[in-house]
């Protein structure tokens, strides 16, 4: 790789220091160049060579600057994605896409306008379990699928009334927050349902925005659950699917994350293996026999991948903003119809 891309990212909280700073520090198409922290400057401990600068525009206004990556609370995105884009950056941009349907619709014709792409972090396409379970539906291990059922539940009994996600504010909440990824999931699986039932709840004491939802997806010969809670004590399946050759059960949830968490660079050894003790159970209907499924390996290396692609090669992107856009419309209208 010959040519690098100059990134600067703005925000150093959980997104920015975990899910993105590590692939664009390891990546050797990247060069991480600026990083925006407002109020620390914890980023230079671990990358001590990236200047520290306190406002945004400082990337915005840097002309040798090519992409920017928003990891910022979901009420910013539109607004620093839109400057972003007018000042002739490429953007990266942590899910949820934007608040409202209406904004990211504006950003993307934005986006068309300036001859710019937008990439939005639906990074669980990377999971491991997730790939393995495009595999065996790719290779017909299920048969033909009649239910698919998607889990991504917490035990977060205490409301933490600070934080951004538990205020009642545009893109606050757990179905913008854990519910993008299932919802892009499901999508990318088996395209927009033809019907979504909902139902959405404050269950926790105290919570001001949804902690718990179920949606459920109607396919004509396929329904898909989409659910999530932060009162689940005792964790069950992460994913149950069932076909008419056979139900595959998996628990567990990725390793990247926590590795990511513990300060490991996405270039270990082993990365993004699972435990065998966390693989998947396919169960045949036909002779009860029960098999264990390896994990494939999961790998949010692949979003950064793509996007040098798609900015220096001009390959076709992984997760173009129309589908992000969906994304988004189905939590809108969630939202409203479980209001009404």
């Amino acid at each position: 790789m010959d040519k690098q891309i100059n990134t600067g990212v703005i925000g150093f909280g959980l997104s920015g220091k975990v899910f993105h700073a590590p692939f664009i520090h390891t990546h050797r198409g990247f060069n991480l160049k600026k990083i925006v922290e407002r109020n620390s400057r914890e980023s230079v401990k671990i990358y001590p060579y990236v200047e520290i600068v306190s406002d945004y525009k400082k990337l915005t206004d840097d002309k040798s600057i090519e992409l920017i990556v928003v990891c910022t609370p979901n009420t910013l995105h539109y607004s620093m994605v839109k400057e972003s884009l007018l000042s002739g950056k490429h953007v990266v941009v942590e899910k949820p896409f934007t608040p409202t349907l209406k904004e990211a619709e504006e950003l993307i014709e934005i986006a068309k306008k300036v001859d710019k792409k937008i990439f939005v972090f639906h990074n669980r396409r990377w999971d491991g379990d997730f790939l393995t379970i495009k595999k065996i539906l790719k290779n017909n291990l299920l048969g033909d699928l009649f239910e698919y059922e998607a889990h991504f539940d917490r035990y977060k009994p205490d409301v933490d009334a600070d934080a951004w996600r538990n205020i009642d504010i545009p893109g606050g909440g757990i179905l913008f927050d854990l519910g993008s990824h299932l919802i892009d999931q499901a999508l990318h699986l088996f395209g927009r349902p033809s019907n979504i039932k909902s139902d959405i709840r404050n269950q926790r004491k105290g919570s001001n925005v949804d902690d718990f939802f179920r949606l459920e997806f109607q396919y004509p010969n396929l329904k898909v659950v989409l659910t999530s809670g932060m009162l689940v004590k005792e964790i069950g399946p992460r994913y149950i699917l069932k076909g008419d050759k056979g139900i595959f059960t998996k628990f567990g949830i990725d390793p990247q994350e926590d590795a990511l968490k513990k300060g490991l660079m996405p270039v270990s050894e082993n990365w993004g293996c699972e435990k065998e003790e966390n693989w998947g159970i396919f169960k045949s209907v036909i002779d009860a026999k029960e098999i264990k499924i390896e994990t494939m390996p999961g790998n949010y290396m692949a979003f950064y991948d793509n996007v040098y692609d798609v900015i220096i090669n001009n390959n076709e992107m992984k997760i173009k903003p129309e589908e992000a856009r969906d994304v988004i419309e189905i939590i809108e209208s969630s939202l409203i119809e479980n209001r009404n």
